[in-house]
C-alpha cells in the first residue's frame, strides 16, 4: 500500500478522483491495478487503432493529442495538463482510431486505469467507484463542450476569424482581456488548422491595427 500512496502524493488531483478521499484513491489504485510508465519528449505515448481500451492520467510533463492526415499534417485536437486524462472517450464508445495518437511534448509520467476495472461494478459496492464513474460522465460532458467549441472556431471562414474566435473563448475563460497562451505559435496554427507563416502574418496586422498586443505567449485583446 505504501507504494500507491507515494503515487498519491505525487499525482495532481484530476476531477476523475474529485470527492474520493486520499485513502479511498489508494486502495482504489491498488484495487484497479494501475500501472505507470515514463515517456521522453517527442515519444509516441498511445495510438488508437488496437484494442487497448486503458484510460490515462497525466502524472506530470506535457501532451499532445493530435489528428494525423493522410499527406502528413497534423491537427492538435487538445493538449494535455497534469492532471489530464485520455482515452476516456474512445474507450466508452468502443471505436478505433488509427489516425490519432497521444505525443509527449515534456517529460511525461502516465498513471493507467484499465477501462473495464471503470465500468464493473466492485464486489464490495464501494462508494467512492460510483462516485469515480460519476466524475467520468462530467468528464465526457466537459469534453462534448470543448469539441462544441472547436467546432465554432475551425467553422469560421478565415484565419483572422478564428483567431479573434479563440482569443475571445481564452479572455472569457481567463476573466480578462489578457490571458496567456496554452501552447507556442506553431501549436497554435496546428490547433485552429491553419499554415503557419499566413498565421503570423495575421497576428502582425492585428498588432499592427492595434486590435491586439502580444508579449510571448502573452495576448492582451485591446478591442472585440
Amino acid at each position: 500500500m505504501q507504494h500507491y500512496w507515494s503515487i498519491f502524493m505525487s499525482i495532481p488531483r484530476s476531477t476523475l478522483f474529485a470527492g474520493i478521499s486520499e485513502a479511498e484513491y489508494a486502495a482504489m489504485l491498488h484495487c484497479f491495478e494501475t500501472y505507470e510508465q515514463s515517456y521522453s519528449s517527442g515519444a509516441l505515448i498511445r495510438t488508437f487503432d488496437d484494442q487497448n481500451r486503458s484510460v490515462g492520467i497525466l502524472q506530470s510533463g506535457r501532451a499532445d493529442i493530435l489528428r494525423l492526415d493522410a499527406d502528413g499534417g497534423k491537427t492538435v485536437l487538445e493538449q494535455l495538463e497534469e492532471g489530464s486524462i485520455f482515452g476516456e472517450t474512445l474507450a466508452f464508445s468502443g471505436a478505433e482510431q488509427e489516425n490519432i495518437c497521444v505525443v509527449c511534448i515534456q517529460s511525461c509520467q502516465v498513471l493507467y486505469i484499465d477501462y473495464e476495472h471503470i465500468v464493473k461494478r466492485c464486489p464490495k459496492a464501494c462508494p467512492h467507484h460510483s462516485i469515480l464513474v460519476q466524475n467520468m460522465l462530467m468528464l465526457l460532458s466537459q469534453k462534448a463542450l470543448l469539441l462544441s467549441q472547436r467546432v465554432e472556431i475551425l467553422s469560421c471562414r478565415s484565419i483572422r476569424e478564428k483567431l479573434l474566435h479563440y482569443f475571445s473563448l481564452c479572455a472569457r475563460q481567463q476573466g480578462g482581456s489578457s490571458f496567456r497562451l496554452p501552447f507556442s505559435m506553431s501549436a497554435l496554427a496546428d490547433y485552429i488548422c491553419a499554415d503557419r507563416s499566413a498565421m503570423t502574418r495575421e497576428m502582425s496586422r492585428l498588432k499592427r491595427e492595434g486590435v491586439l498586443s502580444v508579449d510571448g505567449r502573452k495576448i492582451t485583446l485591446l478591442e472585440t
